[in-house]
């Protein structure tokens, strides 16, 4: 069967489960916070929420290399195999890095690699702005502006994930404090507004998934 059209189903079963994981996960951390709730339900939900949230997080590696290899296919990139091999050494790194921290929550090692993690995505995040504005500034023409905007908007998304991780710390002592001795009007508190900061960001990558993908298809651009 032909590379590029498996590489193209590939990327769109990535895009399905970014996106519908991420609407699982919105949803359920609605319940999350829910005073309505028990604390045991509300931790149920809670569970549920980070399932969920699987998706998105072993998504985004995954089409970052996808993505490359389908642009460098498609004539849209002029890198070498090598770059290629990069990126999805990247990619594959960062997707390992996800189910260890997952597989292995609240180990000793987990703490480190999460720091680890943290300024990985950062620095991921500014390459990839780097390396898209100088496509955006070179002479490589159309094809090459377009794959410019597609990594553009997929470090912006990086970086409303980074805000999101940012903005949830909080909200685990606040969780925990309401498992162990049950609800409380700061704890509840506590946990709404971290949950209603991290909303603009999950907004944000929702509208990036639907622009990378209206530019995918060449609806715009």
């Amino acid at each position: 069967m032909n590379e590029f059209l498996l590489l193209k189903f590939a990327h769109i079963i990535a895009l399905v489960y970014w996106l519908g994981g991420d609407l699982g996960t919105f949803l359920a951390s609605k319940q999350v916070i829910n005073r309505e709730l028990s604390a045991e339900s509300r931790h149920t939900a809670l569970k549920i929420m980070l399932a969920c949230d699987m998706g998105p997080k072993l998504a985004m590696p995954l089409i970052f290399g996808l993505g490359v290899h389908l642009a460098w296919l498609g004539g849209m990139l002029a890198i070498s195999g090598n770059a290629v091999a990069l990126a999805w050494l990247l990619s594959l790194y960062w997707f390992a890095v996800v189910m260890v921290l997952s597989l292995y929550e609240g180990g000793p090692f987990t703490i480190l690699l999460s720091k680890i993690d943290f300024y990985f995505r950062i620095v991921v995040a500014l390459a990839i702005f780097g390396w898209a504005g100088s496509l955006l500034l070179g002479t490589q023409g159309e094809a090459a502006h377009w794959a410019a905007w597609k990594l553009i908007v997929f470090a912006a998304m990086v970086v409303c994930g980074i805000a999101i991780r940012l903005r949830l710390k909080p909200f685990l002592p606040a969780f925990l404090e309401l498992v162990s001795k049950g609800p409380s009007e700061a704890g509840n508190r506590v946990m709404e507004k971290s949950i209603g900061q991290c909303r603009p960001f999950v907004w944000c990558i929702w509208a990036g998934l639907f622009l990378n993908t209206a530019l995918g298809v060449h609806l715009i651009g």
